[in-house]
């Protein structure tokens, strides 16, 4: 983790405080003896969706656009148009692909589109050459000096045609590029390989494809990554998703899922249709499917958590998905699993029976009578393959969370929720939507147990699998919202609240973990964790899983505390929503906590301090060792702070 270290010998954290700017007369009591169901791991859980700049320019390492010819190339070069979000979440206007990145070299009549026999998709382009220099180019590409970059293309054509030259080129001098000829071509397509490392930091790079003969040739697919890329995805981005540590990754949607066919994204990368984006904007390459988000869960050590399009797909696509991922090597679509390089099941355990299909923005979206019957099908179905899966239902406090819980109770194991709240002009109002959210859910959810017969012994917990902040400018692409210092103490106290409601929160998937109101920020070259994703990462490496109770608690601060599975340390979670530094006097029933530990903080002066890729980091982890004089803690201002005590 990163986080910066003060080291004090001893540090009286009842220091002196101007009395003016303290509440000195505040006192939590904690009762270690009473304590709370363990708190799930899978709290920590974390949602990708292929939105925006999640996976693609931002978990994924594939610096081009539109690899697989998705739009025309053409001699009106007009690759970029602006989107102007209109809905009630909106951020307003954002870049959009809506045209091909990809510029004619040549004349104008030497690039065209073929239908016919296209390499994947809908068309290939094919270039023509009568002696001059004819090809493609795309710029606006971000390369660091001494980088190395990988990539490929495949290529075909005749021979009069050769050699056709690849160049990448970093600046506006001859010498400012460095080239890989194809000598010959072939009359089908062959991956020619290339390598290149750039001399010169630029951000206007241009990776270029020309041929020098009289023929003709065509482009299949072209791709170009750095080097250093993890098995295809970004190696700055796996380093701070390997800091949130998150026990589960729910995937690919959202919104996306519910017009999405998985048999797109296996088999041959290259040869993956790409297509518009089903719920979103911008065009879906199919890149990253299953076997790459299995990867991506492998390389985190994380487990997955799929959904599954109940929208527009059907319930025996469903079925096929699973079997895909569990099935042994002798069915059906294990055997295809097999062929496309994974003999060994997948295993996967959890899986969501769609996704707010209670919302008419959704897909498929359908009368709440007609979605139980194909959620219970669904199910059914699915069980029938793999009897050890756990489902998770859609769910959405009030008619529909009440009717599935009532005619689909014996076809979940899991009932999801979302959340989503907006920009609040007061601190303390901004930060208790959160968890006052989470704590109506829970309420409602306790409420349905008394109501609904059966549901009590059932025991159906909650997935709140989507939930975070939304709201401001969309500056990192579609969705692509900054995060503040406020909106990481909210994310703090909505953990508190989910560690309240141990009993009945299983799992919690923070939405969407990279760019799209992500925890982590990305540009072209660098990486940096949000605020939101510090809240994360503190709480998943130092919070305790044995929550006890804590009273007196004067409001808006927000006081959290739970003992580590062996209960021999326990850490004090406080939520200081105001701009006054505050003294704690606590009482601690059923234990005696040494006086020494250890205090980690994310404060600052600002509640509008943020994070951003390429900047210094401002908000940062700030870990001391601390010694108390008394029973008494010291709380800064616009912060949280998790005090770590052995217990002895």
């Amino acid at each position: 983790m990163r986080i910066k270290t003060a080291l004090c010998l001893s540090l009286i954290i009842c220091m002196s405080i101007p009395a003016g700017n303290i509440w000195s007369d505040t006192t939590v009591a904690i009762d270690v003896t009473k304590t709370g169901e363990p708190i799930s791991k899978y709290i920590y859980g974390q949602f990708i969706e292929h939105l925006g700049r999640c996976i693609y320019g931002g978990i994924w390492a594939e610096m081009l656009e539109d690899r697989k010819f998705y739009y025309p190339i053409t001699n009106e070069f007009k690759p970029w148009g602006t989107f102007n979000d209109r809905s009630f979440w909106s951020g307003g206007e954002f870049p959009i692909l809506t045209g091909s990145p990809w510029k004619v070299i040549g004349g104008e009549q030497s690039v065209h589109m073929l239908k016919k026999n296209a390499f994947v998709g809908e068309q290939t382009p094919e270039i023509r050459q009568s002696g001059a220099p004819g090809g493609i180019e795309q710029g606006e590409l971000a390369l660091l000096a001494g980088k190395e970059y990988v990539g490929y293309v495949y290529v075909c054509g005749d021979m009069e045609a050769a050699p056709i030259q690849v160049s990448l080129i970093w600046g506006d001098r001859e010498n400012d590029k460095l080239v890989v000829t194809i000598p010959t071509l072939k009359s089908d397509y062959q991956k020619q390989v290339f390598y290149f490392r750039a001399k010169e930091n630029t951000t206007k790079g241009i990776l270029r494809i020309t041929g020098s003969g009289k023929g003709t040739y065509r482009i299949g697919t072209v791709s170009l990554m750095p080097t250093d890329n993890v098995k295809g995805f970004r190696p700055d981005t796996l380093i701070l998703l390997k800091e949130l540590d998150s026990p589960v990754y729910r995937w690919p949607g959202g919104n996306f899922v519910s017009d999405y066919n998985w048999k797109d994204g296996v088999g041959d990368r290259d040869k993956r249709p790409p297509r518009k984006n089903p719920a979103w904007t911008g065009i879906e390459p199919n890149d990253v499917g299953i076997h790459e988000f299995i990867d991506l869960c492998e390389l985190l050590d994380t487990e997955p958590y799929i959904a599954v399009n109940t929208g527009l797909g059907s319930v025996e696509l469903a079925a096929e998905q699973v079997e895909y991922c569990n099935g042994a090597a002798d069915t059906k679509m294990g055997k295809w699993r097999a062929e496309n390089g994974r003999p060994e099941p997948f295993c996967v355990i959890w899986w969501a029976i769609g996704n707010e299909m209670y919302g008419d923005w959704q897909k498929g979206h359908m009368p709440l009578e007609e979605y139980v019957k194909k959620n219970n099908r669904c199910v059914e179905l699915i069980r029938a393959v793999d009897p050890s899966t756990k489902l998770i239902a859609v769910g959405s406090v009030g008619d529909w969370s009440k009717t599935m819980l009532t005619h689909c109770g014996d076809h979940m194991d899991l009932i999801s929720e979302h959340i989503y709240r907006k920009n609040k002009k007061d601190l303390a109002e901004h930060v208790a939507q959160i968890p006052d959210d989470i704590k109506r859910v829970a309420d409602a959810h306790r409420e349905y147990r008394k109501t609904i017969d059966g549901l009590a012994q059932k025991d159906i917990r909650i997935a709140m699998d989507e939930w975070n902040y939304w709201y401001g400018r969309y500056i990192y692409g579609e969705l692509g919202v900054q995060y503040y210092l406020q909106d990481a103490l909210g994310i703090a106290a909505g953990l508190h609240e989910y560690f309240r409601n141990s009993d009945i929160y299983f799992m919690a998937n923070y939405a969407q973990t990279v760019n799209v109101i992500g925890a982590i920020k990305t540009n072209k070259t660098e990486a940096q964790m949000e605020t939101t994703g510090l809240a994360l990462q503190l709480y998943r490496h130092h919070f305790g899983v044995i929550p006890v109770e804590v009273k007196g608690v004067e409001k808006p601060l927000d006081v959290a505390a739970a003992l580590t599975a062996d209960k021999k340390s326990m850490t004090i979670a406080v939520v200081n929503p105001t701009n006054t530094a505050m003294t704690l006097d606590l009482n601690i029933q059923g234990a005696e906590l040494k006086k020494e530990g250890i205090r980690r903080t994310i404060s600052g002066n600002d509640k509008m301090l943020h994070n951003a890729p390429g900047k210094e980091q401002v908000v940062n982890i700030v870990e001391n060792q601390i010694t108390r004089a008394s029973n008494q803690l010291r709380v800064e201002p616009i912060s949280v702070t998790l005090y770590t005590f052995d217990v002895q």
